[in-house]
């Protein structure tokens, strides 16, 4: 199978199809459509999207708002991307769209800008909601970002406890929830069994790979925490969230002027890669569900810096269940002040000492809250087939 060949010349961004493109195909290609909102999307689209071209002849449409995607790079007959903005024409698409699965990693769609479609009653549309994060979904996610679902993907039994807990306080039809997993998570895994052991005589490396907002390491405390690292004698690689680099590149850009010249920094800009996940000792973060899927795939411990909690849902407190990402942290690593950050190396050197015992502790947390760990994508993946099948009964009926 060639899903991996490298696109021709005629696939360059002026040739790409677009919504009209996707509009004029026949209805079982449009059976199982996916949307991203960015390539940043594609990790933990792929997995499921390889499992279904591979065990079967299906076409798949790949829609995504980013004319730099991933998927452009990549060419089989039955995978079909569409470049359809974000704008108007966007939104309208979704509005008239007709396709039988709908499946995307963008919560609240089915609100103003990316409706539900109206044909959907009408076809039996079902729409279809895969996690880009292993984090809670009530407290860095809006709290209506899932109502609009009739299906989510749910990446632990914590997840599914949070839905439940939200459609009663809500007063919202219970909709379906798939014991899921997590493909990114599978992807890690897998890639760590083949990576090769970074010598012993080299500096411990520290990956700060934190989320993104005014409160979080890079916007507060960054410049001095790298300082202290470097000081220290770590090697520090930066991995700032894609929407740092959207929302505030100046933080980047004075990041990268102050210690461009060490030779032990590294400004990391493509998240999609794994390789300083594999190269590092120990990771640096904050509220970002990066930290969850770098201690559950490589078995590694994380320093959480204590700064504000990214808080996207005011009222999360109301259904009276602490957050996944909170209430795990001192299982998978450690907790240090930002006012402290100072004691940083001492803390990291007592992290990776140790770290068949934090490996234990991890696969301990991961195997009972994480579903289906190694092969989560062929339950998506069915879910989807069968999904689409009974739609195609439908419209042929």
């Amino acid at each position: 199978m060639a899903l991996f060949r490298k696109s021709s010349p005629a696939d360059q961004e002026s040739k790409r199809p677009g919504s009209k493109e996707y509009g004029k195909l026949s209805a079982s290609q449009r059976a199982i459509t996916f949307y991203a909102e960015d390539s940043a999307s594609w990790p933990h689209l792929q997995p499921i999207v390889s499992e279904l071209i591979s065990n079967s002849e299906r076409s798949i449409c790949y829609l995504t708002s980013d004319k730099d995607d991933t998927v452009f790079s990549l060419h089989d007959d039955r995978l079909l991307p569409f470049c359809i903005g974000d704008g108007v024409g966007r939104s309208f698409l979704f509005q008239m769209m007709e396709a039988g699965v709908v499946v995307a990693t963008v919560p609240q769609l089915g609100l103003k800008v990316l409706p539900r479609s109206k044909n959907a009653a009408r076809l039996g549309t079902q729409y279809l909601y895969v996690f880009h994060s292993m984090a809670s979904t009530h407290m860095i996610y809006e709290p209506d970002g899932f109502d609009h679902y009739d299906t989510v993907f749910a990446v632990g039994p914590y997840m599914e406890q949070e839905i439940r807990a939200r459609e009663a306080q809500a007063k919202l039809p219970a909709k379906e929830i798939i014991a899921h997993g997590y493909g990114r998570l599978d992807a890690i895994l897998a890639a760590s069994r083949a990576a090769t052991t970074r010598p012993s005589n080299t500096p411990p490396v520290v990956l700060i790979a934190p989320s993104w907002g005014p409160h979080c390491i890079f916007e507060s405390c960054g410049m001095e925490l790298i300082e202290v690292l470097l000081r220290a004698g770590f090697e520090v690689i930066a991995r700032p969230h894609p929407m740092t680099h959207k929302r505030t590149p100046e933080v980047l850009h004075r990041l990268e002027a102050a210690f461009r010249a060490n030779p032990r920094f590294v400004l990391e800009r493509n998240i999609a890669s794994q390789d300083s996940l594999h190269r590092c000792d120990v990771m640096v973060s904050d509220w970002s569900g990066a930290a969850l899927e770098y201690a559950f795939g490589l078995e590694r411990p994380v320093l959480f810096i204590d700064v504000a909690r990214k808080v996207n849902n005011p009222s999360y407190t109301d259904l009276n269940i602490e957050p996944f990402e909170a209430s795990i942290r001192s299982e998978i690593g450690a907790i240090a002040s930002p006012s402290n950050l100072g004691a940083v190396p001492d803390v990291i050197e007592d992290l990776i000492a140790t770290p068949q015992d934090f490996s234990e502790r991890i696969r301990d947390v991961r195997d009972t809250q994480i579903y289906n760990v190694g092969h989560s994508a062929k339950i998506a993946a069915n879910i989807i087939a069968t999904k689409a099948d009974a739609y195609l009964a439908r419209i042929k009926a």
